[in-house]
């Protein structure tokens, strides 16, 4: 990897936190010395089940899933993450327990990886960063709890409508099977009803 490519990675997360928080050069700094940055393949593995996940991993560029196996070999995935957002085991990651779910690069992907160590570093040097920290951790909890409920109470309809709202350009990315995996229903109800509204245009 090169040295630009190095740059440009971290650039693109200082963007991302500047574009929140007001740090200083000193506090950028500090933050790029406990940042490492990855490219993973095509099918790579950032994460796989029974390791323990000690990270948090900020996306550049590229698209990555979480999915699980469940005892009959099936995969269910539970989220895609893409430009600007941020992937981890969240149980693995606080319990230090083995992790249950898997994180695999579906494109080419580029990375910045914060160790949890360094992360409870920066925390206690930046002080603006655990409020942002806090902000986006229930962002994301409050999403996990409304997907929930649409996967409980709403139609196939309305479960795609979400998810097209959410991944505006997902399907030119992403295999069917998975995606009908997210959405928890067969490929062939999501090809149904991608066909409705198709033909609704």
């Amino acid at each position: 990897m090169t040295q630009n490519l190095i740059d440009k990675m971290f650039s693109a997360l200082a963007a991302y936190f500047s574009d929140k928080i007001n740090l200083t050069p000193q506090e950028l700094e500090l933050m790029e010395t406990h940042c490492v940055s990855k490219v993973l393949k095509k099918k790579e593995f950032l994460l796989q089940e029974g390791e323990v996940c000690r990270f948090s991993a900020f996306v550049v560029s590229g698209c990555l899933r979480s999915y699980r196996l469940d005892d009959g070999g099936n995969e269910h995935t539970f989220k895609f993450v893409v430009k600007d957002w941020w992937i981890t085991d969240n149980e693995s990651y606080s319990n230090g327990t083995p992790a249950q779910y898997n994180i695999q690069a579906l494109e080419e992907s580029e990375l910045v990886i914060v160790a949890k160590e360094s992360f409870l570093l920066l925390l206690e040097q930046i002080p603006l960063l655990k409020p942002l920290v806090d902000r986006l951790q229930s962002n994301s909890y409050n999403a996990s709890q409304q997907r929930i409920y649409k996967q409980i109470s709403a139609t196939p309809e309305e479960r795609y409508l979400a998810f097209v709202e959410e991944y505006p350009d997902i399907f030119n990315r992403v295999p069917l099977h998975m995606v009908a995996s997210y959405l928890g229903m067969s490929r062939e109800t999501l090809t149904r009803v991608r066909s409705h509204f198709a033909k609704g245009k």
